[in-house]
């Protein structure tokens, strides 16, 4: 029996999952984009985001679930006149999931799921593993032939890391992991063997 991850506040999780069957997910850039919009509007408010990656049939999130006071001090800044019902972690992912899915369902002239389910969800409990989790997710496209760096790929937060434009991502402490932007790029210039990484992902 499979054994279900809680999302508990103020943790970070490495959260994955890809197209039922491995279906593709992603048909043409217009899906990617509209994935994220529905990303800032279910999940920006419960989680900071650390580090993702959209692939074609796909996905790797790395975030920290925002302490329940820390939801409330958001809340309370975008609106205080209504105080709103917290949802849980996992509600709220599982809100962005059927967005998204009802989206493409629609677009496409498809039905059922569009996602594995449940999603699958790790616990990251070490800074050793958290830089692992960020250097596994932003060589993902790498790892399945499609650029020869992080850099050449649109759909990773990788270029947000190294630009300085403004961003929702958790870019300065995402580089605080690494000491610095040099170092950054440095360890992310040569892929690394993620098998261990990956086997205990079952994927």
């Amino acid at each position: 029996m499979q054994i279900i991850e809680p999302l508990e506040f103020g943790n970070y999780y490495h959260i994955y999952n890809r197209g039922n069957n491995s279906e593709t997910i992603f048909k043409e850039n217009r899906n990617y984009e509209h994935f994220l919009n529905l990303y800032n509007t279910h999940i920006e408010p419960i989680a900071d985001t650390y580090a993702w990656c959209l692939m074609k049939n796909h996905f790797h999130l790395l975030v920290r679930i925002k302490t329940i006071e820390e939801i409330i001090i958001l809340q309370e800044s975008k609106d205080t006149l209504t105080k709103k019902k917290i949802i849980a972690p996992h509600q709220s992912f599982g809100n962005l999931f059927n967005a998204y899915s009802k989206a493409i369902n629609k677009g496409y002239d498809r039905h059922g799921a569009l996602f594995e389910r449940p999603f699958k969800r790790k616990l990251i409990d070490n800074d050793t593993y958290l830089q692992n989790v960020i250097k596994y997710i932003h060589y993902n496209p790498v790892k399945h032939g499609i650029c020869d760096h992080p850099i050449e790929y649109p759909w990773s937060s990788y270029l947000t890391c190294v630009s300085s434009k403004s961003t929702k991502l958790k870019r300065n402490e995402v580089i605080s992991f690494f000491e610095n932007l040099e170092n950054f790029k440095l360890t992310h210039n040569h892929n690394e063997d993620f098998s261990g990484l990956e086997k205990s992902l079952n994927l």
